[in-house]
């Protein structure tokens, strides 16, 4: 069967998000405000989703000055009711919802001997549950239209066990993340909808500069580059280039898989 390569459109264009509606929770600091500048510059409207008000206007603001149509949504992701209400303003702006960012989430580090049942309810119902409810109040409207793109934010901590910090609740989370999205893409693959996930490795925001700044976190970053090939850390800007080609529709024959970003952490 002869290929169609010169029947498509030019490879650059394959990448651009115009005429697209993408949504990111926790969009108001670090990966989230990366994902959306992205997602905006590509081309995308898109709304920036946070449980901080302040942090979700400024981040819309910030895409406006970009020309980017944007909006702020205050949303617990944990709370089904606030979820609907999410993906409702959206197609109440734009009357579409073509790409679904599910970012929102939490680390913790506590020792197992020591971690409440509290500790670990908390991660697990923002970083598996509130994800897993973000995709399917996404995923019904995406469904219905018959195309959308659900792109997950897992980490390589959901693949291998970090040292020397002890997180065992964070790293059980994100390993349900990639397994949940790659459920997402079995049930929906002949429906139009993709589910991908992105697994960062240790990447450079504020909060990440903060811990750095206390002793722990002195003693933390030379094991951490010390077992990364690459010898740094990311920064968010890193992670970009994953969240546009998954959104898309280049990446439309991909689902189910999951992109790690980790300057080689996981080669070794």
């Amino acid at each position: 069967m002869a290929d169609k390569v010169l029947e498509a459109k030019p490879i650059l264009e394959r990448f651009r998000l115009d005429g697209r509606v993408a949504l990111v929770t926790g969009g108001g600091r670090g990966i989230g405000r990366a994902f959306a500048h992205a997602l905006g510059e590509a081309g995308a409207a898109v709304a920036v989703v946070d449980i901080r008000t302040e942090y979700a206007e400024a981040v819309a603001a910030e895409l406006q000055a970009k020309r980017v149509d944007a909006i702020a949504v205050t949303t617990d992701v944990t709370q089904s009711d606030q979820l609907q209400a999410m993906v409702d303003a959206v197609m109440k702006r734009w009357g579409k919802l073509t790409i679904g960012v599910n970012n929102a989430g939490i680390a913790l580090w506590e020792a197992t001997e020591t971690m409440t049942r509290e500790q670990w309810d908390s991660v697990m119902t923002l970083n598996l549950t509130g994800v897993f409810l973000c995709a399917q109040a996404e995923g019904r409207a995406m469904l219905e239209a018959g195309y959308g793109k659900i792109i997950n934010t897992a980490s390589m901590s959901g693949h291998i066990v970090n040292t020397p910090q002890k997180q065992a609740v964070y790293n059980a989370s994100k390993a349900g993340v990639i397994h949940l999205t790659r459920s997402l893409a079995a049930e929906w693959a002949t429906r139009g909808v993709r589910a991908n996930s992105i697994s960062p490795g240790y990447t450079r925001t504020l909060l990440v500069d903060n811990l750095l700044a206390t002793p722990i976190g002195q003693q933390m970053m030379p094991i951490w580059m010390g077992m990364t090939p690459m010898g740094c850390m990311l920064e968010v800007t890193d992670l970009q280039g994953a969240v546009v080609y998954l959104a898309s529709e280049a990446s439309d024959m991909m689902t189910g898989n999951d992109l790690i970003i980790d300057a080689g952490y996981c080669c070794w």
